[in-house]
């Protein structure tokens, strides 16, 4: 009886042990390097009301070494407090998470060149003179598309933003200028979907997010995951409500919640997995995933003529969201949201930063000083 009871009291202990240990891994993972200063720039920004909460983790040479949540749900503390797990509105970290990587999926498959004409899979957009722009134009955000439309102020429907598109006429000769475009890679997405034969966001969870094991990444997530979302903002000039489990981006709203440019949710950890694939340079798990060569040629600046390369965005030499000391060979990516992720392949890292800084409206803008602060203070604590 005694020997029982002992066994069973140990066994409680260590059950009640494990617990503690899973409950602290989930909030923060411990590391052998002194993160001090990443902590202090984010409760200070939280402080400051750059944003409400947020989360962080940090990668070097294929392993999690910082992964910390910070702060609430919304601004009253008795919202939820953010954890790991918490899935964010990723915005235009769509563009390379979703879009970028199903393109480079496609271009592996020969499924279409980069030199092939935008109007060859999708004859309406030879409108107005956009007969000659290319998949790489769209990838390299020189098209001479506009940047983007405010369609919610016209349109109810998602078949009257696609004829606008098709139908807008370019603002400048295509391959003269690089302006970021919203509208290139929305059509982009429709372009995959035509090469491919599947709905966007049905080829992108069954050939990245299902492959990666991205469990918790998202369009449209289901309403069961709501309780896990940061909110972003509350919207006073459309929908007039709390945006909330629902895509942010008005576009991306007209269009399903399934876009090219904007509409995916993610957590850190999830997005880490696609990262650490391009850091591998295409290999995951002991599989290609995806060609070194295409990682190499996505992700690699194309001209001196502006920072982009094919979808992704590269470093610049001043004024970078990555700051100042990640190698210039970087390349990284920005969510109007609040949400970033920059990848030093000199260094083997990669930094993964999620905010709802739009909660509770766009008009905040503290969060633009924190991103290169935290970037410089993450390599500070590395070296």
């Amino acid at each position: 009886m005694f020997s029982s009871t002992i066994k069973f009291i140990t066994f409680l202990l260590i059950t009640l042990i494990g617990i503690n240990v899973s409950c602290q891994s989930n909030d923060e993972k411990q590391s052998e390097y002194n993160f001090s200063q990443v902590d202090e720039i984010i409760q200070s920004a939280i402080e400051d009301g750059a944003f409400p909460g947020a989360v962080v983790l940090v990668s070097h040479k294929g392993k999690i070494v910082y992964e910390k949540a910070f702060g609430h749900l919304t601004y009253d503390d008795t919202s939820a407090i953010v954890t790991t797990n918490t899935i964010y509105d990723l915005a235009s970290l769509t563009k390379v998470i979703a879009t970028t990587t199903a393109a480079m999926i496609c271009y592996d498959r020969k499924l279409f060149s980069l030199d092939d004409p935008v109007a060859k899979y999708i004859p309406e957009f030879a409108q107005n003179g956009k007969e000659n722009v290319t998949i790489k134009n769209l990838l390299l955000h020189n098209s001479g598309l506009p940047a983007f439309k405010r369609f919610y102020k016209k349109y109810s429907s998602a078949d009257e933003v696609y004829k606008d598109i098709y139908a807008t006429q370019l603002n400048y000769k295509t391959g003269n200028k690089t302006v970021y475009s919203d509208l290139g890679m929305i059509t982009l997405a429709k372009v995959i979907e035509k090469v491919t034969g599947k709905k966007f966001d049905e080829f992108c969870e069954e050939e990245i997010f299902e492959p990666l094991g991205m469990n918790s990444t998202f369009f449209n997530p289901p309403d069961s995951l709501k309780y896990r979302i940061a909110p972003t903002e509350i919207d006073n000039y459309w929908r007039h409500t709390l945006v909330w489990g629902k895509v942010h981006d008005e576009t991306a709203a007209l269009l399903g919640g399934v876009a090219g440019h904007a509409g995916l949710f993610s957590t850190a950890e999830d997005i880490s997995k696609l990262l650490q694939m391009l850091l591998n340079k295409g290999k995951i798990n002991g599989k290609q995933f995806i060609k070194q060569e295409t990682v190499k040629l996505f992700t690699t600046r194309y001209s001196n003529s502006s920072t982009r390369a094919l979808g992704w965005d590269t470093k610049s030499e001043v004024n970078s969201t990555a700051g100042d000391l990640f190698d210039i060979s970087s390349f990284g990516h920005t969510g109007f949201t609040g949400t970033s992720v920059w990848v030093d392949p000199i260094r083997k890292l990669f930094v993964v930063f999620l905010t709802n800084r739009v909660y509770p409206t766009r008009e905040n803008k503290k969060l633009y000083k924190v991103r290169p602060a935290l970037h410089d203070a993450v390599i500070n604590a590395l070296e």
